[in-house]
């Protein structure tokens, strides 16, 4: 088919093309067939090169646009009965189309010339253009990205290092062919308290995954607590209301094969949601209300569960005030929750998961090292939507993570502190007008009060200072003047006695 289409659309198809479209295709298009799907790619892509060649040239579009303006000035002489300056018009849209054929032929002699090529990386535009994969992530080496995958979730996540390991083993396991190909890229049941991270590990996958935080679907399982729930996830019967809108799940896949799937809360949903769970988890796809097969091999699934929390919160399981081992600790802390997880969940749900992953409680460091990233984002915020220049000082970082610090709740009061305590100040200031547009301003704190100024500018002191050495004192203006005047009195008073 390689030579009909490069006829069709007069271009050349590399080999690395076909190759690339019958991979890629295989690999990121899952709602239709081989070679069908590889053959519209390959047309796509030639067509596409092919369409660029039909755009106009800069000196091609201004001479429309003069033959355009030529023809109303025209009509409008025409109108009024002009119409001898009406045929001078015409003449010269005449001249002026005349030299834009001369340049549209040259044009084609010379693309006719020129042999179109059509590459992978026109095969990799396509299917990014299909599937709404960035394309960069398309080229991008995987491999070296996956090595690279705990430094990168480390950038968002602080602490939780097993976690992290562990999510980061898995997701490799997946995507060098080592697991069932049919099953999803992984599957984790995330354990712990609130505020430790678990959502924040989610967002992070998606944006080293897929390139994008927003590729995280979140299902609240709270919503799934009873059991005619089971139709808003795969969509009604067929006879009911809502059975042409689809599932609010199998939908959301559907137009998203590659994205980290949230279910939050997961104790809370009813059994039979589980029954549903049980077959993407097991079998990689779900048939929604309409007959449709969604598939969600390319997709990492993560359930959250508080199931536990308790033992994790609990001063007598972790021991730290007595001082005992840390790494103990966590073991003996971690088969406790995981016992209660068994007599929590069904054995056959809990086999068909990857990893269980139970989430440390977090420390005052933690929470110092939060404080920074949370700064930084919010540096970045004002700097883009505001222009101000935040300079935040350790002593007001340190009063943050004080504030914010709940050995219970995690790193949430954290941000509830940075609102009140800094975000409601800045905005106090910008209503004032104590702060405005491209000022630096410092953030400190003094004697346990929060201080919201603009740092003054030193050059504008400096020249000040400058203008000010080189300027003549009032006081001492009035002195020359008067100076001045005496000595204008004298010399009149001197002539007069010369003339006597």
């Amino acid at each position: 088919l390689r030579e009909t289409y490069e006829n069709h659309h007069r271009v050349i198809i590399t080999d690395d093309a076909l190759k690339a479209a019958v991979e890629l295709s295989a690999r990121y298009i899952n709602d239709r067939f081989l070679p069908d799907k590889a053959i519209d790619v390959m047309d796509e892509a030639a067509s596409k090169v092919r369409l660029q060649t039909y755009v106009p040239s800069p000196e091609m579009q201004e001479i429309k646009d003069k033959i355009n303006e030529v023809n109303n000035q025209k009509e409008a002489a025409i109108a009024s009965e002009a119409f001898e300056r009406a045929s001078e018009l015409k003449t010269e849209a005449a001249a002026l189309q005349e030299k834009l054929d001369e340049l549209v032929e040259k044009k084609q002699k010379k693309q006719q010339e020129i042999q179109l090529l059509v590459t992978e990386n026109e095969i990799a535009d396509v299917v990014a253009m299909w599937t709404k994969i960035p394309v960069k992530k398309l080229k991008e080496d995987e491999k070296a990205r996956l090595l690279k995958l705990e430094e990168t979730l480390h950038e968002r996540v602080v602490s939780q290092a097993e976690a992290v390991t562990a999510v980061a083993k898995a997701i490799r396991r997946g995507r060098t062919g080592l697991k069932d190909p049919k099953r999803p890229i992984g599957s984790f049941l995330f354990l712990g308290p609130t505020g430790v991270g678990k959502t924040e590990l989610s967002k992070a996958l998606a944006q080293a995954m897929f390139g994008n935080e927003n590729a995280m679907i979140r299902v609240d399982m709270s919503e799934y607590m009873e059991k005619e729930s089971v139709s808003k996830m795969i969509g009604s019967a067929p006879g009911y209301v809502g059975y042409e809108e689809g599932g609010q799940l199998s939908e959301k896949v559907r137009r998203n094969p590659y994205s980290v799937v949230l279910f939050d809360e997961i104790e809370k949903a009813h059994p039979d949601v589980f029954n549903v769970l049980l077959q993407v988890l097991d079998d990689g796809h779900i048939t929604d209300s309409q007959g449709r097969k969604v598939d969600f091999k390319n997709t990492i699934i993560i359930l959250t569960s508080n199931a536990g929390a308790s033992n994790i919160v609990s001063p007598k399981h972790l021991g730290f005030g007595a001082g005992n081992d840390e790494k103990a600790n966590y073991e003996k802390m971690k088969t406790d929750v995981m016992d209660e997880v068994k007599r929590m969940f069904k054995p056959e749900f809990l086999n068909r998961i990857d990893d269980i992953i139970v989430f440390k409680q977090l420390n005052k460091d933690d929470i110092r090292q939060i404080v920074e990233i949370l700064t930084l984002q919010l540096s970045k915020r004002c700097k883009e939507q505001m222009d101000l220049n935040l300079d935040i000082t350790e002593a007001m970082k340190d009063y943050l993570a004080d504030k914010g610090y709940d050995e219970k709740y995690g790193a949430r009061p954290l941000k509830r502190a940075i609102q009140t305590e800094l975000e409601d100040n800045l905005a106090e200031a910008l209503l004032a007008e104590k702060i405005k547009a491209s000022d630096t301003v410092k953030c400190d704190v003094k004697d346990g009060k929060v201080i919201i100024e603009a740092e003054k500018k030193k050059a504008a002191r400096a020249v000040k200072g400058k203008s000010e050495e080189g300027a003549v004192p009032k006081a001492a203006k009035k002195v020359v003047k008067a100076k001045a005047g005496n000595t204008a009195t004298k010399t009149a008073k001197s002539r007069k006695t010369t003339k006597k």
